[in-house]
């Protein structure tokens, strides 16, 4: 995937610390902006939407952290 893009909210009072997100006509990759050369999630368009949705149910990542466990 090319054309990686960071969240605007990353900026540098949080280190610039991020997900990067690429989409395809297809597809979505989500990687750590700190780490790039490792480990991409890749999700078909439509599931990305749907991960996003129950996301947003979480005010924190630590909230997030929480429920993965």
């Amino acid at each position: 995937m090319n054309n990686w893009r960071k969240s605007s909210y990353s900026g540098p009072d949080d280190g610039n610390d991020c997900v990067e997100i690429a989409n395809t006509p297809t597809h979505v990759g989500v990687r750590d902006s700190k780490a790039p050369a490792k480990a991409t999630l890749t999700f078909p368009a439509g599931a990305f939407a749907i991960f996003l949705d129950g996301v947003k149910t979480y005010s924190t990542v630590t909230d997030f952290a929480r429920f993965r466990g």
